[in-house]
This record gives structure tokens, C-alpha cells and sequence, in this order.
């Protein structure tokens, strides 16, 4: 599994450095060599198998090139984004790892900006040529700062038994709101919670305002309006009234506004991985992560996907989808061999065996067919429909600046303490420097 989690908040420099050693655990540097040239790589890959199979990477790695060490770091996701943030901020280049995850968008201008990370445009052209069409959102200025080795798309996990108990047995998968609607409708009357969202966490329950601005803007509309830093276009105050439209059909399970997303079997994911709600709106992490929340730690067969909902009169394309991938940074003060070990990590063998082990969604198209879980390869048909990669999750691509106070707002519509006009209001403040 790779993303799980999309938020983090800061730790001091000096712990994240002091804890560094927790996650290097279970690999040697190569013995009797002289000069040997050290490369730190961070990934999030913490469960064993994903954990193991970066470490036997590593190792094919430096078995290629004699004299080269590579040191590996695995972090539980929401700590290495804390500990990247802390050594990002630090002004201390060598702190930076040498090859580290990108989420790109407002998050790798920044990087960029502060001289950090490397172009990769030409360095890695081959491999640039093969995933070109999911490189846009870590691209600045037209040169490619990050390699994207998994892209994903968010929508609705769901158990195919407690679908059949409410009388639901056709499952479009790709349905209208009024057919989403109408399973909530018959899931409710069955009496089975239809839906977990961890809000306590927040970036669950904000995207679902992301993903109806997808439906409600066109692509350029949205595009146009980061640019103008207005958001004036009645599409977006549209897709906050299709939120609360939502929200007022509590749909949701009992405790919605303070559970937690991921994290033990009363989360959101929790729920859905042990039967007690029918649904819950998730990323391509989903099956892994569900596999993990139960006690025989297996993926069941009744875990199913369908693509979120398409609007009547949509001005978005329907085809078009949100999500988010992960990307292979590599910093300005890394040695030459950090950029092979980054290609590497594209290649055709290594992309195999990280969708052979349900890691993620890969983007070089020779692993397509090597993707172990059912409702992944339909996810997978899905996102590649589309004209263009997913769209990117709105508080990623604005940065934090403009997407924490977003996500704070859409929270309060969850909670009954907003509404469309506000989330409106409050994303133009934050781009304009003010959250008042």
C-alpha cells in the first residue's frame, strides 16, 4: 500500500532526525568496498511484504552498482510527511533525503522555489516518455521535478453482501447521483448504515466538495480560477450545495464528525473492512488497507468499486476523475547515482512486482496487467478513460496555505456549521491572503 494517509502535521527538525534510525532497520551496507557512495531513500511502504519488497529493490540496486549503499527509510505515511516538511523547512540541504515521495502541485512549487529538488526532464527522458500523460502535476515552469510511479483515483469501496441484503444486485459502475441516491435510499430502509467517512481526520469529508467540483467545472474553470485566485464561477458554489444536499440525507455512520479515517476497527475504513457500514469513499489504498484491519488479514471477496457519481448537467467532463499519485523526488544535493536509483524505481521489472503486491497503481503501462485485485484493475479502466490524469486533490494542488483553511471549512459543512456559500468564501480568502 502506498498513500494512506493525506495529512500531517510538523515535528520539530531535531526529532525527526533523531528518530531516523527507527525505519532503517533490516539492511546492511555492502562490505569491502572502498569509497562507497551512500544514498538515503524514504518511501511510506511500512507493511511487511510492501516493506520487504522495497528492501530486495534496494539490494538488486546496488548488486548493479558495485560500491553504491542504499540507505532505506520506511515511514509510516503521515510521520514522513511530517519529518520531509521539518527537513524541507530546515535550509540544510544534506538533512533532505536524497530520493523521497512527491505529491506534487502547490506542495513541489514550493520545493522547487526553495531549490531542493532536481529537474528530472532530461536526466530521465526515456522514462518521462512511457508515464507522460500523469506528469503535469509535478511539472513547473515545463520541466518534470518528479518521476510519478503510482497515480490513483478516489471512489466508493463497497460490500457486494450488504449491496445484495438491500436489494441492490445491478451496481452501475459508473453511476448517476439519482442511482447513488437511490441505494442510499434502499441501504437506509434495510437498515444498514450506507456510509463511513472518517471526518474527525477532515481530508476524507473534503473530498467530497473536491470531487463534485471536478463534476460541476469544467478543467479550465478550475485551472482559470487558481490562476486568478477567484472563484466567482458558480460551479463551485454548485458543488457545495451538492455536498449539503448529501449531507442532509445522513447517509453517514453514527459518530461521523469525530471518527478517525484509517486507524483501528472503529475508523472509517474500519467499518467497512468488518461489515458494519456498506460503503466508504477512499483511494486506490483502500483494499490493502481494509486486508489490514481485519483479523484474518485478507481482502474479502465481497469488496467492490464504483466510480463517484456523474451530476445532470454537469459541466465537467464525466469521464474526468480526482485523485492523486505518489512520485520519486530527487534532491539538489544527491549524488549522480540517487537519479539512476529514481529511474530505477519506474522501470518495467521493479512496476511489476509493486502492482503484483496491490502497492499501488502503477503508470508505466508494462505493469498494467500485473495488478493483483479485481476492483483495482476496474479502478485502473476507469482512470485511464479519461482524456487526461486525475485531477488533483484541491488542497495538494493549492498547497497548504489555501488547501488547510478549505478543508477546515468543508468540515463545518459535515458538522451543519456551513454551508456552500461559506466553502466558497473561505477558499477565495485563503487565496487571497486572508482568513478572516
Amino acid at each position: 500500500m502506498t498513500t494512506t494517509k493525506r495529512a500531517a502535521s510538523a515535528l520539530a527538525l531535531g526529532a525527526a532526525i533523531a528518530l531516523l534510525a527507527s525505519g532503517c532497520a533490516g539492511r546492511a551496507a555492502p562490505g569491502g568496498l572502498d569509497n562507497v557512495q551512500t544514498i538515503t531513500w524514504w518511501h511510506n511502504s511500512t507493511q511487511t511484504a510492501a516493506k520487504d519488497y522495497y528492501d530486495k529493490v534496494a539490494n538488486d540496486f546496488e548488486r548493479d552498482h558495485p560500491g553504491v549503499n542504499v540507505e532505506v527509510t520506511a515511514l509510516e505515511h503521515s510521520d514522513m510527511l511530517a519529518r520531509l516538511d521539518a527537513t524541507l523547512e530546515s535550509d540544510d540541504p544534506e538533512q533532505v533525503p536524497d530520493v523521497f515521495m512527491s505529491r506534487g502541485g502547490g506542495e513541489l512549487e514550493g520545493e522547487v522555489a526553495a531549490g531542493v529538488t532536481r529537474d528530472l526532464t532530461k536526466v530521465a527522458a526515456e522514462e518521462l516518455a512511457k508515464i507522460s500523460r500523469f506528469t503535469n502535476d509535478y511539472t513547473v515552469d515545463g520541466k518534470v521535478y518528479a518521476l510519478p510511479y503510482s497515480m490513483g483515483i478516489v471512489g466508493f469501496y463497497y460490500n457486494t453482501d450488504l449491496f445484495e441484503q438491500a436489494g441492490i444486485t445491478e451496481v452501475n459502475p459508473s453511476p448517476t447521483i439519482d442511482e447513488f441516491n437511490g441505494w442510499i435510499d434502499q441501504l437506509q430502509a434495510a437498515g444498514i448504515p450506507p456510509i463511513s467517512v472518517g471526518a474527525g481526520d477532515k481530508w476524507p469529508a473534503a473530498h467530497y466538495w473536491f470531487y463534485n467540483v471536478v463534476r460541476e467545472c469544467t478543467y479550465d474553470t478550475v485551472e482559470a480560477a487558481i490562476a486568478s485566485k477567484s472563484y466567482a464561477d458558480p460551479c463551485f458554489l454548485r458543488a457545495g450545495e451538492s455536498l449539503s444536499a448529501l449531507v442532509a440525507k445522513q447517509p453517514f455512520n453514527e459518530g461521523y464528525a469525530t471518527t478517525a479515517a484509517q486507524e483501528g476497527p472503529t475508523s472509517a475504513s474500519g467499518l467497512l473492512a468488518n461489515g458494519q457500514v456498506a460503503m466508504e469513499l477512499a483511494g486506490h489504498w483502500e483494499p490493502g488497507l481494509v486486508g489490514g484491519l481485519r483479523a484474518d488479514g485478507t481482502v474479502p471477496d465481497t469488496l467492490s468499486w464504483f466510480a463517484y457519481p456523474t451530476f445532470p448537467g454537469q459541466a465537467g467532463d464525466p469521464l474526468d476523475q480526482m485523485g492523486g499519485g505518489d512520485a520519486w523526488e530527487v534532491s539538489t544535493s544527491a549524488p549522480d547515482v540517487a537519479v539512476d536509483l529514481a529511474k530505477y524505481l519506474l522501470s518495467d521489472e521493479v512496476q511489476k512486482g509493486f502492482a503484483e503486491l496491490n502497492m499501488g497503481l502503477p503508470t508505466n503501462p508494462a505493469a498494467a496487467d500485473s495488478i493483483a485485485f479485481p476492483a483495482l484493475q476496474d479502478l485502473v479502466a476507469v482512470r485511464d478513460k479519461a482524456s487526461r490524469a486525475p485531477q488533483l486533490y484541491l488542497d495538494t494542488r493549492l498547497g497548504s496555505k489555501i488547501g488547510d483553511p478549505l478543508v477546515a471549512e468543508i468540515y463545518k459543512v459535515f458538522t451543519g456549521e456551513s454551508g456552500a456559500q461559506q466553502v466558497v468564501d473561505a477558499i477565495n480568502a485563503a487565496a487571497n491572503g486572508s482568513t478572516e
